[in-house]
């Protein structure tokens, strides 16, 4: 895979007339040079449903007189940089105008008989015959392009009520009422889509990469992350993904063994803005997050109707890749090693219990633990029921996992042999929710009948002061047994009601304990509390402390990485034979308007200190790609250095 990518989008209203008219090969290559651009993603077919080129299959753009795509793809292999082509598949405005028979149709539509609206983008069904006329538009892109892979977009598991799905639900003696028998038939459509596409690219190109786009690659879904040759984590920070999403999309890509990039935005806001521009230093960041992440870059980029490129744009593009470009010697062929901590993720348990599509805030449980994890300075993936999770030190359950008996016993498993387990709230109870299928060395006595409570450490944990700590999510009640309560439940006078209230928002503490908040073994940590959503909706420090203090005692003196970086930093770790690679970002994104994370300021940071176990002392170890040595120990199995000064991204080489 290229490492510096562009996806320059291009949907373009019939209304607009003059498509193309400013295109140039000059202006076109002229741009990708500025922007280090090695890959740029063009467009054969957009949202609106028109084709960018000469076709027998569709229609060209009633306003584009030239074989546009043709022209890019000309200039672009002309300097070196590759052109995968883009077709929007589930989304075609004329084609369901044209066919409305073949839209499809949601569950308040199917219920309600709610009239589809022909204005703007509505997903067509892939069990109509539109997916033989998006196979052929394939088919032609292949046979009359030099294109360097297919990408195809807006296509997911989708349940269908239309009418070709009901007819064909009740040939086969499913109950279109019936969600479980729908989400069926959602499954074999997309089955039957990604099979016949592979199909229908290698009668033309075999092996041509393909990427199917649905925004997201779901956790726990080997199956659909493999019907693509790799994988493209979409992750706009300023668009409402944040920039904590990507490390957490790449945690898990790095477990399934593909190739994959994150693909980010020059946009200040979400997909598609003209005039729309984020800082250049917040572009720098992400694409240097991506590479310290194992990822290659893909920056979204809108083309203006007339084709023109925008300078300030490659501008913009290429202060980022710039960097990347000076640094792929100690890029390419680099994995990120395993990481201390396994994270169950909460989609993948979702999607192991038969949830047909699990929702945005599935991932809040994940994404609070995740926050925690990075804040922290730990090395860790996401995992889910297929990982093999011998190799971690600790396996964390955040708040829902409940367990089967065969988790169950895999779990156990791992415990037996050394592994360690921290669980929260309902994660580790049995599928009844009647006691523990681990043994967290407590008794389960139910749900909290207060909320919020208090939890109180029993020792001074950190910065933090031994008090009562306000918890707005719900709890368990527990009571330590074999194990060693290290917090305690400090329950409120009462629950808030019509009847009984007390100030503002919720009553105080009544300093009588109601349970146990926090409950340690030798090998385990159960929190009665749900702290990783909390962590992920509250942000309050304590209870990140608390788990953190946890961590440490169950893995500490174990870590492979210890480092001084502050909060908002980030360290990875890469190998690559006899060269190890230490990556220590900062950047701190700040909320601009109502909820816009950006990046504008790079604050230098000073006498950065890592520590990194190694089973062997090492030859040298410099900055890089400036080749500047640093002094280092080598002491009881660790290897110990300090980096003087850097801003937004270094990379330390440990070469042995």
């Amino acid at each position: 895979m290229r490492r510096r990518q562009v996806h320059l989008d291009f949907h373009t209203s019939e209304k607009i007339e003059g498509i193309g008219s400013k295109f140039s090969k000059e202006n076109f290559q002229e741009m990708l040079k500025k922007g280090h651009v090695d890959s740029i993603t063009v467009f054969s077919k957009c949202h609106h449903g028109w084709s960018y080129h000469p076709t027998k299959v569709n229609k060209m753009h009633p306003y584009l007189n030239f074989d546009l795509l043709g022209a890019q793809i000309e200039a672009a292999h002309e300097i070196g940089v590759k052109t995968p082509v883009y077709i929007s598949a589930g989304f075609d405005d004329k084609a369901s105008k044209e066919h409305p028979e073949w839209l499809n149709y949601r569950l308040d539509e199917y219920q309600n008989g709610i009239n589809m609206e022909y204005v703007g983008y509505h997903l067509l069904c892939l069990n109509t015959p539109y997916l033989d006329e998006l196979l052929a538009e394939i088919k032609e892109v292949c046979e009359n392009y030099d294109a360097d892979g297919i990408f195809l977009d807006i296509v997911h598991v989708d349940p269908c009520y239309c009418e070709t799905c009901r007819a064909e639900m009740a040939k086969r003696g499913l109950d279109v009422n019936n969600p479980d028998d729908v989400k069926i038939l959602a499954e074999e459509t997309y089955a039957n889509y990604v099979r016949r596409v592979r199909e229908t690219i290698d009668s033309v190109k075999p092996g041509l990469p393909v990427f199917h786009n649905g925004g997201h690659i779901r956790h726990g879904r080997y199956d659909l992350a493999h019907a693509n040759t790799h994988l493209e984590l979409e992750s706009l920070p300023t668009g409402g993904w944040g920039y904590d999403h990507f490390p957490m999309s790449a945690a898990y890509a790095r477990t399934i063994g593909m190739e994959y990039l994150g693909m980010t935005g020059k946009f200040h806001k979400a997909w598609g803005e003209f005039g729309g521009y984020k800082h250049p230093n917040a572009l720098r960041y992400e694409a240097a997050l991506a590479a310290a992440n194992g990822a290659c870059s893909s920056v979204g980029d809108q083309l203006h109707p007339t084709g023109l490129m925008d300078n300030a744009t490659y501008t913009l593009i290429g202060e980022a890749f710039k960097t990347v470009e000076e640094r792929e010697p100690w890029l390419d062929g680099y994995k990120n090693i395993k990481g201390d901590i396994a994270v169950f993720s909460s989609e993948a348990w979702q999607n192991y219990n038969g949830i047909a599509k699990p929702s945005w805030e599935s991932l809040s449980w994940s994404k609070g633990c995740s926050r925690i994890l990075l804040e922290s300075n730990y090395l860790f993936d996401f995992v889910d029921d297929k990982t093999d999770i011998s190799g971690y030190k600790l396996l964390i359950l955040p708040d829902i996992c409940i367990l089967d008996d065969k988790l169950a016993k895999k779990i156990n498993d791992y415990i037996a042999q050394g592994g360690k387990v921290l669980a929260s709230y309902e994660s580790g109870l049995n599928q009844e929710k009647t006691a523990f299928a681990l043994d967290f060395g407590c008794d389960f006595e139910g749900i909290s009948e207060y909320k919020p409570t208090y939890i109180k450490p029993n020792n001074d944990i950190d910065c933090l002061p031994s008090a009562s700590y306000l918890i707005y999510e719900d709890a368990m009640k527990v009571s330590a047994t074999t194990g060693k309560a290290t917090a305690i439940i400090d329950k409120p006078y009462f629950n808030r009601t019509l009847e009984h209230f007390c100030s503002h928002l919720h009553t105080p503490n009544s300093s009588e304990r109601y349970g146990d908040a926090v409950v340690m073994t030798e090998n385990t940590a159960y929190f009665a509390h749900k702290v990783f959503l909390e962590y992920f909706k509250h942000g309050n420090i304590y209870t990140k402390e608390i788990v953190r203090a946890a961590i440490e005692a169950l893995i500490g003196d174990t870590k492979t990485v210890k480092t001084n970086l502050p909060a908002q930093g980030v360290i990875t770790v890469t190998e690559n034979g006899d060269s190890r690679i230490v990556h220590t970002l900062y950047a701190s994104p700040v909320l601009r308007g109502e909820k816009t994370q950006i990046i504008e300021d790079l604050i230098p940071i000073y006498d950065t200190t890592v520590s990194i176990k190694s089973d062997k002392k090492p030859k040298s170890v410099k900055l890089v790609p400036e080749n500047k040595k640093l002094k280092f120990k080598y002491k009881d199995g660790k290897v110990e250095f300090t980096i003087p000064k850097f801003e937004c991204w270094q990379m330390t080489e440990i070469k042995y």
